[in-house]
């Protein structure tokens, strides 16, 4: 494979999945880790991605909030943030999540729909208190310096305490199989705290990451209540979640 093809494959591997590992670079493209890490290095030169440490993240990952440009499938998000939305009532106790698809849903929320709101995202928090009909509720912790979002045990402590009527997450990866699964190990902790926590569960996902895994497991695809996608329900990619005690919007 070409450095440019490599390069265009590292990229769209993490608009798609927001972060992704030097090591899953290195496996997916077959190529050592030392080239793996140059490629990042100079896609981050030329500003394609942000080198973190042992990966990278989308530039739209990044910013605090959800103005920001460089958000990857943005027409896809939208779509899914305007099917999601009619799930919110007045007087709700919600939880949502951190992302690109979770900032998108709570700029669509109706001005005077009275509600709370908990999240643990740090963008998605800012961009609630532009609603001032919302109570925002922020679940405090160890900042992830990359997602933005609290982990960690006090972040679950205190989710244990809470009940949500419903809780909008999303997930780097979910498969019909083997459930919704993340690299990072914290921030699945926090999202089982979540889910334990929620009446109901709604995913949120871009076709794009259907059938894919990762390493640490937050669930089985049968513990979300729903998934949203921008594909309509009869669509036949969701033909493996259909027989699935799931949902689908």
């Amino acid at each position: 494979m070409l450095k440019e093809e490599r390069q265009l494959a590292i990229v769209n591997e993490v608009e798609l999945h927001n972060r992704i590992l030097l090591t899953d670079i290195a496996e997916k493209l077959n190529v050592s880790i030392d080239t793996a890490r140059r490629d990042v290095k100079e896609l981050d030169t030329l500003n394609k991605l942000r080198k973190v440490h042992g990966g990278a993240i989308s530039l739209g990952f990044t910013g605090l909030m959800s103005s920001n440009p460089n958000i990857y499938a943005h027409d896809k998000k939208v779509s899914i943030a305007k099917k999601a939305v009619n799930l919110i009532h007045e007087g709700s106790v919600i939880f949502i999540d951190g992302g690109t698809t979770c900032q998108e849903l709570v700029r669509l929320i109706p001005p005077k729909l009275k509600l709370t709101c908990f999240t643990v995202s740090m963008p998605v928090a800012l961009q609630l208190l532009t609603n001032p009909d919302i109570k925002v509720i922020f679940i405090g912790g160890e900042i992830s310096r990359e997602a933005q979002i609290s982990i960690g045990a006090y972040t679950v402590h205190q989710l244990s305490e809470i009940r949500f009527d419903y809780s909008f997450i999303g997930t780097g990866y979910v498969d019909s199989i083997h459930g919704l699964t993340e690299f990072d190990w914290d921030i699945v902790q926090m999202k089982k705290a979540v889910i334990n926590a929620s009446k109901k569960t709604v995913l949120l996902c871009i076709s794009e990451k259907l059938n894919s895994q990762h390493q640490y497991k937050t669930c089985d695809i049968n513990s979300i209540n729903t998934m949203i996608t921008e594909l309509a329900p009869e669509n036949n990619l969701l033909n493996l979640y259909r027989n699935q005690d799931i949902h689908l919007l």
